[in-house]
């Protein structure tokens, strides 16, 4: 499918056609089907400048909160506002650093790339400042974004978080009306279901 044509489909130049999707499923090597069932987003061609579409894949979220009562309120908060992105919850420092290098139990399974990682400070044996400070040192992992998640406004931590490379911080409870107002920065990828 031509760039042109998309480009004039996202402008409202031309109407999408059944044969239009059916080009875009084949030009995806998928069904019109599996096409159909997955958000889809325009995606800015930085080398030509035009815009191309791509599946958006719904990314991963890690959630490193060493409380399971705070990590259930998160979790339950993102379903409620339809949240289909997925989340992986470690209690550790220790083991979210482990998960992210793909190293110890994590090995079979190789370095993991969630898209944010909402990051308690407060954390036991390794402190989230000191997993911050880690991760942002490690030129593989110091892309992802990170949201601290704090008890308290303490600003000295905070300012200290944010020296290291966190991108904004949330004080808990953590509400997707938080979330939402401090992450636009970030450019996440978020699915909502209907």
């Amino acid at each position: 499918m031509h760039r042109t044509y998309i480009a004039d489909i996202e402008r409202g130049a031309r109407n999408l056609t059944l044969k239009s999707i059916a080009a875009l499923a084949n030009a995806f090597q998928m069904t019109v089907g599996s096409l159909l069932s997955q958000p889809l987003m325009l995606v800015a061609d930085k080398d030509h400048g035009k815009a191309t579409e791509a599946i958006l894949q719904t990314q991963e979220i890690l959630l490193v909160e060493d409380n399971p009562a705070d990590a259930d309120l998160a979790l339950r908060a993102f379903r409620r506002a339809k949240f289909t992105n997925t989340f992986r919850v470690l209690h550790r420092a220790e083991d979210a650093l482990d998960y992210l290098l793909g190293i110890g139990r994590y090995q079979k399974q190789g370095p993991a790339r969630p898209q944010l990682i909402l990051l308690d400070i407060h954390l036991p044996t390794m402190s989230g400042v000191e997993f911050l400070r880690r991760l942002k040192a490690d030129k593989r992992l110091r892309g992802i974004p990170v949201v601290m998640l704090t008890g308290s406004q303490d600003d000295q931590l905070i300012i200290e978080c944010g020296r290291l490379g966190a991108d904004n911080y949330i004080v808990k409870p953590l509400a997707p009306e938080n979330f939402l107002r401090v992450t636009p920065k970030l450019n996440l990828r978020w699915t909502l279901t209907s």
